[in-house]
């Protein structure tokens, strides 16, 4: 296959499911990973894509109106999520009463937690039988489960959680505006990271540099409403922010 038309399969691949993991593209067009991240690179160089660590995302994040499978987000941007996971892991405490949102970065977090004394509420499965097995004390949301994040959402889940008051929260995004807020594609989804947000006394949003100035179409948090955890930063704009913490 001509560079040209791997190109053009590349970008077809990427706008139709908005991200896409080095492997997968390998697999799709059957060729060498290091031909497909020239490829990225070429094609990220172009403004026609942007290459994050693992893969890529599309350059239009902001109409985006479905989320990706939590098993193709886990592999992207890597070492960013785990220089976040360990920064946010630092800051859980003894006796804090936590929410864990569902997401890849929050997962990632539980792999660094040392603290067990705290007690946990998630609407995550696999992050339950993670914190589980960590020896943590752990409450999982009631509710409907939805596939794509693994998450727990409806309004048996929001009303759950009008019962706590949490010293601390951690969330997912799929955007960063300083206009938008913080938003997610799912509207189910959204409403239940509100209603978190409000009930915790500090929340956080871990987020990789390939989230910030993205808008996705549901806004579950006001800008200014919770501190962001990422690292890379490219925007002076950001980094400016007093709610924003880079980290290395």
């Amino acid at each position: 296959m001509l560079a040209e038309e791997r190109y053009n399969e590349i970008l077809r691949l990427v706008n139709d499911k908005k991200t896409v993991t080095v492997q997968e593209l390998t697999e799709q067009l059957d060729t060498s990973e290091s031909t497909i991240r020239r490829d990225l690179t070429a094609l990220h160089r172009k403004g026609s894509l942007i290459k994050v660590h693992g893969g890529a995302t599309a350059v239009n994040l902001e109409t985006m109106t479905k989320d990706a499978l939590l098993s193709v987000r886990r592999d992207l941007n890597i070492e960013e999520k785990v220089a976040i996971a360990k920064y946010a892991a630092a800051l859980i405490e003894k006796d804090d009463f936590v929410y864990m949102d569902a997401g890849s970065s929050v997962d990632l977090l539980i792999d660094y937690i040392t603290v067990v004394d705290a007690v946990f509420v998630t609407n995550a499965i696999g992050q339950a039988q993670k914190l589980l097995k960590k020896g943590c004390t752990v409450y999982l949301l009631g509710g409907q489960l939805k596939e794509a994040t693994e998450a727990i959402v409806g309004a048996e889940a929001i009303e759950s959680l009008k019962k706590y008051n949490f010293t601390k929260g951690f969330f997912g995004t799929n955007g960063v505006s300083r206009d938008k807020g913080f938003t997610t594609p799912d509207i189910t989804e959204a409403l239940v990271k509100e209603k978190a947000v409000s009930q915790c006394r500090r929340s956080y949003i871990l987020s990789d540099s390939s989230k910030i100035n993205q808008i996705s179409s549901v806004t579950f948090a006001e800008f200014t409403a919770c501190t962001v955890v990422t690292t890379r930063l490219n925007d002076d704009a950001y980094r400016a922010c007093r709610n924003v913490v880079e980290v290395e």
